[in-house]
């Protein structure tokens, strides 16, 4: 089967019969698949070049300044070797005529529901992943759209150009783990198709770091044993699998089989919202720290706001100068969604660790065990500050909002220079 790229139709002919364009796509099983996995074109990036034409012909960064770190960037500095979670100070020396723009959440999640919501007119079977990608599966919604999946998908890929000027890259393929790595395959704006009679040989020779849960100390631990691609794995076969590495081994196996039974799940929560930076310079001092930390609460503050929840336990993460990563947990009175409170018990969980002689490179704060915002931050009968504190901090979202986020600041925001306000690493592609 072969399909139209601008306009989706069936065509046999290398120029499309109905359109007249020339670019398609063709797979023998395009009409049988029914998952995908949609992923945002370097999206920062992408809507600060949409919102400021000047930034158009430049390599765009969008991040800290030089204490800070890469969010994300647009795929002209990718050229020049960018990365995401990069130290701005590399980033800038590989590409030093890059326009460097702070970036705005606020505007970045809104585009993202923007892009949801347009998914969910195609299926309710959304599983967001986070606010630029989510899983679909379309299955079943061939009569409702009058095509199938393939068609349908190519159909939003270009309504999302159209009217959000943002580029998607999709993947299609028989599960989560095959759609996810198929949207990886031809980005910026590519639409990449894995099927089952090709899955085994194409997952044959990559590497382990392929496999979703393997980030590079997994696949340190599997090349030990001599596994290095997919194809090993599938090798060594179940029973040393689960006997090197117990019930992962068992589910890496099931993988290098191209088995992924875990469904689309809309309502699949998610686990933690956080974030975290990593120093230009080693730090000891708890004052700077702290100086570091609140911006951190903030951004946490502003995404729990975004989504309308609220946290119980709070997580600090650090990592020392020698790379140990310490991470202390604490359980709240109530949930929160305030940044003032998140500061305050972050704080106190980060002065029983700082010595002010231990060096650290990167600190991280977060919120899990998630419920409803509205059930959040009621204070008691000995709490009446609590209730002050959250109208307080809704009334300065609703002006940062309207007016920009450095609109209205705290004292403590003052304090911290703009170009030394750390930004957390993002997984933004």
């Amino acid at each position: 089967m072969r399909l139209c790229r601008a306009c989706a139709s069936e065509t046999n002919a290398a120029r499309c019969t109905s359109c007249g364009e020339e670019l398609s796509i063709e797979h023998a099983e395009l009409a049988a698949l029914s998952i995908a996995h949609l992923d945002c074109d370097a999206f920062y990036a992408t809507i600060e070049k949409r919102d400021d034409p000047s930034l158009q012909p430049h390599p765009v960064i969008v991040g800290g300044g030089k204490r800070g770190v890469v969010s994300t960037c647009c795929y002209v500095a990718r050229a020049y070797g960018v990365r995401s979670a990069m130290p701005m100070f590399k980033a800038l020396k590989l590409c030093p005529q890059a326009k460097v723009v702070h970036g705005d959440m606020a505007k970045y999640v809104t585009e993202g529901r923007i892009v949801r919501r347009m998914m969910q007119e195609l299926t309710p079977q959304v599983e967001p992943l986070s606010i630029d990608e989510a899983f679909m599966d379309l299955s079943g919604t061939e009569a409702l759209h009058g095509g199938s999946p393939a068609q349908s998908l190519i159909k939003l890929q270009n309504r999302i150009w159209q009217e959000r000027q943002i580029t998607v890259s999709i993947g299609l393929s028989f599960n989560k783990f095959l759609a996810k790595t198929a949207s990886d395959l031809d980005k910026p704006r590519g639409f990449s198709v894995i099927g089952r009679g090709e899955a085994l040989a194409f997952l044959e020779s990559r590497g382990v770091g392929t496999l979703p849960g393997v980030g590079p100390a997994g696949a340190q631990a599997l090349e030990r044993n001599g596994l290095k691609r997919i194809g090993d794995i599938r090798a060594a076969g179940p029973q040393r699998m689960r006997g090197l590495y117990g019930d992962w081994g068992a589910h890496l196996f099931a993988l290098s089989m191209a088995d992924d039974p875990r469904r689309v799940d809309p309502h699949g929560e998610r686990k933690s919202i956080s974030a975290e930076t990593t120093f230009f310079e080693d730090v000891a001092d708890l004052e700077a720290l702290e100086d570091i930390l609140w911006p951190l609460c903030e951004k946490v503050a502003t995404r729990c706001r975004a989504s309308e929840t609220a946290g119980l336990t709070l997580t600090l993460k650090l990592k020392d100068a020698k790379f140990k990563i310490i991470t202390r947990r604490r359980q709240l009175p109530e949930p929160t969604l305030l940044a003032a409170r998140i500061f305050d018990t972050a704080r106190e969980l980060m002065a029983d660790e700082v010595d002010g002689v231990t060096k650290y490179r990167l600190i991280g704060v977060g919120l899990s065990d998630f419920s409803d915002a509205a059930a959040a931050d009621k204070g008691d009968m000995l709490d009446t500050g609590t209730p002050k504190r959250a109208a307080a901090e809704a009334a300065m979202a609703k002006a940062r909002d309207k007016f920009g986020r450095d609109a209205v600041m705290t004292g403590r925001g003052l304090k911290v220079h703009r170009e030394d306000a750390p930004d957390e690493i993002e997984d933004e592609e």
